[in-house]
């Protein structure tokens, strides 16, 4: 089918709030770049929000997948288990650093590994109250949303949300926020509003993902490990968008040293095939119940197939370290960009997790998301998957694989340079 009859069907039968924006549907793909239902190419700086980090269509996750076809293709773990689900905890307990001896929980999505997240530290401290951060992202269910620190589009037509989430603001010292404004705010929320005998878990991304590609310093992580040391509460990071060597590391935390009690991760760690996982300290993810954690479809054959094979991968085709190397790259071009373009302001990145702002005043660094979103637009039409971000949308993030060829990288970012030409 075509691109305008697909669209036709979208329209009659896709839910609106489900449905894309794009008119152009993939119709294949392969590494960093997708051919839609008509046969145009696109390179592909988003990886499926940051799902691709090995490519897409990976040739060992795709064969892994397939033989796993030819064995067992559902059962449902806490009905009949299999190799799969044991081996992915077992690797996932030697990489997480999280204190002490791991275990782990495997689900389906992001979302759905921050409510077990929650689940976990409630049962392991008896307290209720969660503290997340202004600007963080974590997901789309209903204590999730909760738990998001921004309310459109996430929050915005649902009503009332879950309560015993509090928020603290996020350290970002170029919108004003400095860390020690940050750690007085989280101690402010402590003392005013949720009250630390109450409070079961900190949760906090180490580098914000939809909230703009902001990381957090090593300092500010080593003062949330002490309050949460402080009071008896437990530090959650969340690694969904930040893991699985986008930042050069295997996890983001992993650049602070700090060691969490509970992590959770999901994007790219079985290559576009649906998992997620919550990985913590043994005596915590042992705290509920027989038969309280789990799903029907929560670390299929298939899924843990794939995350066994992306793990070679990475050992492999020395993923963290190709990471790092595009992160070079990128900030190199950014930089050119800054001096170049008056727009462009506070490049930044952590390996390959890269982002610049995109303001209209760089003295008063004022936000700009009309350029942003026309920025995506026009390289869209120009054969280039862009996405934006940022708590005032005007961030421009950078999520292609990892595995991107040197060419379609520099064809990529010749597009951008091109479109800014062009818009400003």
């Amino acid at each position: 089918m075509s691109n305008a009859e697909l669209n036709e069907l979208k329209q009659k039968y896709v839910a609106a709030g489900a449905a894309s924006p794009a008119t152009a549907f993939a119709d294949r793909a392969e590494n960093s770049e997708i051919w839609d239902a008509d046969g145009n190419r696109f390179i592909d700086f988003a990886g499926g929000i940051g799902v691709l980090n090995v490519g897409h269509r990976h040739p060992k996750v795709v064969a892994a997948v397939k033989a796993q076809l030819d064995k067992v293709m559902h059962t449902c773990q806490t009905v009949m288990p299999y190799e799969g689900y044991v081996k992915v905890a077992e690797k996932l307990s030697h990489l997480v650093p999280v204190r002490g001896h791991a275990k782990v929980m495997l689900a389906n999505s992001g979302a759905e590994a921050l409510e077990n997240a929650v689940k976990i530290a409630r049962a392991a401290t008896g307290r209720s109250n969660v503290v997340c951060f202004d600007g963080g992202y974590h997901g789309r269910t209903f204590y999730t949303m909760a738990m998001n620190g921004k309310v459109a589009p996430y929050q915005t037509d649902f009503g009332p949300m879950p309560g015993t989430v509090f928020r603290a603001p996020y350290p970002v010292p170029y919108h004003g926020v400095s860390e020690d404004e940050a750690i007085r705010g989280l101690k402010m929320t402590l003392k005013t509003d949720a009250n630390p005998k109450d409070t079961a878990a900190i949760v906090l991304e180490p580098v914000l993902g939809e909230g703009g590609f902001y990381p957090a310093s090593k300092s500010f992580l080593e003062k949330i490990r002490e309050i949460c040391d402080e009071h008896g509460m437990l530090m959650i990071i969340d690694e969904v968008q930040s893991g699985f060597g986008r930042t050069g590391k295997m996890f983001a935390i992993e650049h602070s040293g700090v060691e969490p009690d509970i992590m959770t991760m999901a994007k790219s760690m079985a290559d576009g095939m649906p998992i997620s996982a919550i990985v913590g300290t043994d005596k915590v993810m042992d705290a509920s119940g027989p038969n309280s954690l789990g799903g029907t479809y929560t670390g299929s054959p298939t899924a843990c197939a794939a995350a066994l094979a992306v793990m070679e991968v990475f050992e492999e085709e020395n993923i963290l370290e190709k990471s790092q190397a595009l992160g070079e790259k990128l900030a190199a071009r950014f930089g050119e960009w800054q001096n170049k373009f008056d727009c462009i302001d506070h490049v930044r990145n952590m390996g390959a997790m890269a982002a610049f702002e995109l303001v209209s005043n760089k003295t008063d660094r004022t936000p700009n998301p009309e350029l942003a979103a026309a920025l995506c637009k026009k390289a869209r039409e120009e054969g280039l998957i862009l996405l934006s971000c940022g708590m005032y949308g005007n961030t421009i993030r950078f999520l292609m694989p990892v595995t991107i060829e040197d060419s379609v990288l520099n064809e990529g970012l010749d597009i951008i340079e091109s479109c800014l030409e062009s818009l400003v």
